[in-house]
């Protein structure tokens, strides 16, 4: 890696820009650090609750990898022939036009994103303050908004700062929380070796789940895979793009579902299914009974897990609204960079302040809930983009090109995701969440469509720029 001196040349050489400082490291460790949350640790209940049993809950854990594995992949060639960061915007910018890319910026920056990120700093603050309070359950509102407030300005200001420190942050906790797993995984193989195997007896008794139960248990196990398509949000500030987003995506998805398997393995030679359903934190009730005095790794993985994934979400949410505001979708100021840290700054810094918002109802977990399925319906929507790309630029450049049965396995399961849920148990939430979506045209007629500027706008965007102390960035030569 260069030297902080070399950084500072890099950066101050006339080129105002974001620049490739994304190795392999540090995209495998932005994929992981961001994948890996909380969930694994608190509840990998939801996936076993609707599969029934032991079997068929591994392998909806199994499947969540694949399916995720298989949506990377064609993010893969996706990112490789569109070179572009932004994530889904360039993808359906090129393939299905302005409106769409539009939806996905608008949905992503105001929603999406910040809503993750707010919720991520609330759980690291439920428990980092739970030693002082005694118990998560105990800690008060108050105190939790409060750190959960410092932890958005903290991982904000990171992500100004310096692209460099925020992938090494990320790099440093992924490789504790590989680390975390790995201790939970010996743990359990120990256990397995004493001849606890009884927990794996008869692994598939028990009633199959339904269609309902397949897609309630899929959605509570991708949720904890969330993530597999960070890299496509950076694809510019990747050091060989062509060869590190391809080796990072493959490396980074068979690290996190073996990572996830032999975790739930180890779970569950130490507690049968019954006792894990009714755990409130299943890290926690392994921790307890099988790693003693070292109970406290638990508790401290949970922390630093979550704060690593909320500094991976801001690094990447603040390149959606940068490129839709460099497409002339959003407002010019967004499109700016900082002119000494040649990050995104205005972009990174109203994900915090929406997310900061965000902090202050009570409970915004159902907004997460009833906008989880548009999320899928973009995930659709990119894949189908690689399919009209095969059909219409057969000849296209494509560094990666993936079986054309992975786009068609994952469009299939995109549309029962999105599908299965609503027409199970349909619910005016559903309706508001798409009616949210659609809000976005209304600025997007009058500003983005027919170009509507003011000068009160200007003097504003005037202003901001030099407040921010930002510029439009050069173009590459």
């Amino acid at each position: 890696m260069q030297s902080a001196g070399k950084e500072k040349e890099k950066v101050s050489d006339g080129s105002v820009k974001l620049h490739r400082q994304v190795g392999f490291v540090g995209a495998v460790s932005l994929i992981v650090g961001t994948i890996i949350g909380s969930g694994i640790f608190i509840s990998p209940k939801g996936v076993f609750r609707n599969a029934g049993s032991v079997g068929t809950g591994l392998l909806m854990w199994f499947a969540c990898g694949v399916l995720s594995t298989f949506g990377a992949l064609c993010y893969t060639e996706l990112g490789t022939m569109i070179p572009k960061s932004g994530g889904e915007f360039p993808i359906l910018l090129e393939s299905f036009g302005p409106i769409p890319a539009y939806l996905f910026a608008w949905t992503a920056t105001v929603i999406l994103k910040p809503s993750s990120l707010t919720l991520l700093a609330l759980t690291f603050a439920k428990y980092a303050l739970a030693p002082v309070y005694g118990d998560c359950d105990n800690v008060p509102g108050m105190a939790t908004k409060l750190v959960g407030a410092v932890v958005i300005l903290t991982v904000v200001f990171v992500n100004c700062y310096s692209v460099k420190l925020s992938t090494r942050i990320v790099t440093f906790f992924g490789i504790g929380k590989i680390i975390s797993l790995v201790i939970v995984i010996i743990g359990g193989i120990v256990f397995l070796a004493k001849g606890h195997t009884e927990h794996f007896d008869d692994a598939f008794s028990g009633p199959p789940p339904g269609v309902r139960e397949i897609s309630l248990g899929l959605y509570q196990g991708l949720w904890a895979f969330d993530g597999w398509n960070q890299l496509n949000y950076v694809v510019e500030e990747l050091k060989n793009p062509y060869k590190t987003l391809p080796r990072a995506i493959i490396t980074s998805m068979a690290i996190v579902t073996g990572l996830y398997l032999l975790t739930n393995v180890a779970y569950l030679s130490v507690m049968s299914l019954e006792e894990l359903l009714i755990s409130p934190a299943v890290g926690a009730t392994f921790g307890d009974r099988v790693l003693g005095v070292m109970v406290w790794v638990i508790p401290v993985s949970v922390t630093c897990s979550v704060f690593g994934t909320c500094l991976g979400s801001c690094f990447t949410a603040g390149r959606i609204s940068y490129v839709a505001a460099r497409e002339g979708h959003f407002n010019q100021v967004l499109s700016m960079i900082h002119v000494k840290k040649c990050t995104p700054a205005p972009s990174v810094i109203l994900n915090g302040c929406i997310a900061l918002l965000m902090i202050i109802p009570n409970d915004f977990d159902s907004l997460i809930n009833y906008y989880s399925f548009a999320n899928w319906a973009f995930y659709f929507l990119a894949a189908m983009a690689l399919l009209y790309f095969r059909y219409e630029r057969p000849n296209a450049h494509r560094p990666v090109k993936v079986p054309i049965v992975v786009p068609i396995i994952f469009c299939l399961a995109c549309l029962y995701l999105i599908l299965a849920p609503i027409i199970d148990e349909p619910q005016i939430q559903y309706l508001l969440a798409v009616c949210t979506v659609f809000f976005g045209l209304v600025f997007y007629i009058p500003f983005v469509h027919f170009k509507l500027r003011s000068e009160t706008i200007r003097s504003l965007n005037r202003f901001m720029q030099k407040l921010m102390m930002v510029t439009t960035p050069d173009s590459d030569s």
